[in-house]
């Protein structure tokens, strides 16, 4: 059960489920639902995966539901992750579900070999491209071995962004307070929240001077730079863009399974799950690329991507060897994720979350308002705000709960042509079901023109 087939095709496989004809469900997070009778277990592939929360309607995150699903059916729920959430392994060591642990590869075959490529050093020895010397000589050496590689970037396109040499304006969606990213075969650039693509322009839009440059790596850039280094490697892109049609990705995969393409290249979609004896090297082009986003989770998701993407490598007979290019070579996210060593990790993570009183320690809920006015996404806000302060004010046993309030435009303040403001709520982890009710209500307000959304733990505090 899956996204991709079609309505009959779907209605079909749920009759299926329904009738007993069929006793095993493998899916994607809808799957949860499946109407399966005398359930027996939900397993939970890749557990630390954002893509199991749903933020559309309805919302829910598929985990919560195959935990409770399982408890109320005497099933049991296996959470299984190489790079498990933070939150999960802190209540696995609670006691609050069972760790079970792998210490060792299938057969004992050995971890590939891992090097931080300080992409700082290349630049002062003259290396000015998006490979390093290392990882190009480890290519060089594996497609001579008749062998495969895997190379990672987690942005697709040809340039992350067009910015004028002049004045510094950089070229945004006009619908999305966001830069749109340059294709390369399309000669369009595309607005990766909101959809929308437009002709690059031939001078700048804020001061009309013709010094507009391109910017930035993506997934189509990397495959055009690889094809110049080793004109006769067959390549193989993975990205939203080449797997948009039906059976998409099963093409690529074949492909590349089959032999008939010695490298793939793709964006996280290549980074888990995947299982090619013969990959040998693996490459992250830019491996602390997500350190730099405002979100408390940014280290923990670096790490599961360089975790699960050198997982990668070396999972057949021959040995692998793995290059994580960085311009942050000591952070603990890249080193943790070098030594493959999770309990490194995490270790570090957590002292640093209790330090800042984020989750797991706390509870972060979030109000967000969207309108075609910003007057009005703000006014609601602000207007929540006070509600909230002085239901606080009225029940002075969830007064200690609150650790801090604010109402603020989002970090994106504008999307597809919405407005967006946001009341963000920090509350102790033990913060009363009464408290988290009465923000409930207040997503319910019918505020004129105005959409409001509560949000508990968010996946994206964007």
């Amino acid at each position: 059960m899956h996204s991709r087939l079609s309505a009959g095709e779907r209605y079909d496989e749920w009759q299926r489920i329904r009738m007993g004809q069929a006793r095993v469900v493998v899916g994607a997070r809808s799957a949860v639902f499946a109407p399966v009778e005398n359930l027996g277990a939900i397993i939970v592939d890749e557990e630390h995966e954002s893509t199991y929360i749903s933020e559309k309607t309805p919302k829910y995150d598929a985990r919560e539901v195959a935990v409770r699903r399982c408890e109320r059916a005497g099933a049991v729920c296996i959470l299984g992750s190489a790079t498990p959430q933070i939150k999960t392994y802190h209540n696995a060591l609670r006691g609050y579900y069972t760790l079970l642990e792998l210490r060792e590869r299938v057969s004992g075959r050995p971890m590939p070999r891992v090097e931080i490529v300080d992409m700082r050093r290349e630049l002062v020895m003259g290396n000015k491209t998006i490979f390093s010397g290392a990882l190009l000589a480890a290519l060089r050496k594996c497609f001579s071995r008749g062998e495969q590689a895997m190379l990672f970037i987690n942005r697709r396109g040809y340039n992350t962004f067009v910015s004028c040499r002049s004045c510094g304006k950089t070229v945004k969606c006009p619908q999305c307070d966001v830069s749109m990213t340059y294709h390369f075969q399309q000669r369009r650039l595309k607005c990766h929240y909101c959809g929308l693509e437009v002709a690059p322009p031939q001078i700048c839009p804020a001061c009309s001077s013709p010094l507009i440059r391109y910017f930035g790596t993506g997934t189509e850039r990397v495959t055009e730079e690889i094809a110049r280094q080793f004109p006769d490697v067959a390549v193989v892109r993975m990205d939203a863009d080449t797997t948009a049609g039906k059976n998409g990705h099963e093409k690529i995969l074949n492909q590349f399974r089959s032999g008939k393409a010695q490298l793939m290249v793709g964006t996280q979609m290549i980074a888990k799950g995947h299982d090619f004896p013969r990959v040998t090297v693996v490459g992250v082009i830019a491996g602390d690329m997500m350190l730099s986003m405002p979100d408390y989770r940014s280290a923990e998701r670096t790490f599961a991507l360089l975790t699960q993407m050198a997982g990668r490598a070396g999972r057949g007979e021959l040995p692998g060897e793995v290059y994580f290019q960085t311009y942050d070579p000591n952070h603990y996210a890249v080193v943790a994720a070098a030594a493959q060593d999770y309990r490194l990790f995490y270790n570090e993570e957590i002292q640093r979350r209790r330090r800042a009183l984020y989750p797991p320690y706390t509870v972060h809920a979030r109000l967000l308002f969207t309108a075609a006015q910003e007057e009005l996404a703000a006014q609601a806000a602000q207007q929540a705000d006070t509600l909230v302060r002085d239901w606080i004010s009225a029940h002075p046993n969830e007064r200690k709960t609150l650790l801090h309030m604010r109402a603020l435009a989002a970090p994106i303040g504008y999307i597809r042509g919405q407005y967006r403001w946001q009341l963000f709520v920090k509350l102790s982890a033990k913060a009363p079901d009464a408290v988290l009710a009465y923000l409930e209500t207040l997503s319910h307000l019918e505020t004129p023109d105005v959409l409001t959304d509560l949000e508990i733990n968010p996946n994206s505090m964007l």
